[in-house]
């Protein structure tokens, strides 16, 4: 595996510096504002407040690479982030000191009448090791993907969702994230799940406490 670090902080976001870059990815609301300390690239999947912080994304002064959706929202309710942005498209490779896969377009449904937001997913390839945060949704990476960031808790998620998620990605490693909204008991119940259902030989499940590393 790739000589990297990763970094979990507060519910959705995680932090990962390899070869001297360092990447955030949705630094929200339930967030440590030190996860954006020292970034020389933030990623934001989508628009709700869990996966973005405009204040947090104050406290650095990198590139924020984003949906347009998300752009817009930021030209509307924090112009003084508009000339950082970058939007993104699905399906595009980016080059952000690491090479970086746009990955799907649309969040999970949470119920049909809510409107689905635009968003998108993250594959970074670090030397060879791939790393893939979803954003809110279970969309499948058409590539290979070596360390999974899957969400356990959400209100558009069943357990039996993260399974077959879990199952389909197949990556050898799978990390806990979207996690601010069970309880311990509830987190623990999903583990149970995963490491029932999902995992095959080989393959391991981890949670990390905010601000642990995956060794």
């Amino acid at each position: 595996m790739a000589d990297f670090r990763l970094t979990k902080f507060g519910h959705a976001c995680v932090r990962i510096e390899h070869r001297g870059v360092t990447v955030v990815v949705d630094p929200g609301g339930f967030t440590q504002r030190e996860a954006v300390a020292g970034a020389d690239v933030v990623l934001v999947t989508h628009e709700h407040a869990d996966h973005y912080d405009a204040d947090h994304l104050r406290a650095s002064d990198a590139p924020i690479h984003t949906v347009e959706a998300v752009a817009a929202v930021i030209r509307e309710q924090a112009p003084d982030l508009a000339d950082r942005v970058v939007v993104v498209e699905p399906g595009q490779r980016l080059d952000v000191g690491l090479p970086v896969t746009v990955v799907g377009e649309r969040h999970a449904v949470i119920h049909e009448d809510l409107p689905r937001v635009d968003n998108s997913g993250y594959l970074l390839d670090l030397d060879g090791t791939t790393v893939f945060h979803p954003g809110d949704a279970l969309t499948v990476p058409e590539e290979r993907v070596d360390v999974l960031l899957a969400p356990v808790s959400a209100p558009w998620l069943k357990v039996g969702e993260a399974v077959d998620f879990v199952r389909a990605v197949a990556a050898p490693r799978t990390v806990a994230i979207h996690d601010r909204v069970y309880s311990e008991v509830g987190l623990a119940m999903v583990e149970g799940h995963l490491t029932r259902l999902a995992l095959g030989e080989g393959r391991t499940f981890t949670r990390l406490a905010d601000g642990d590393d995956l060794a």
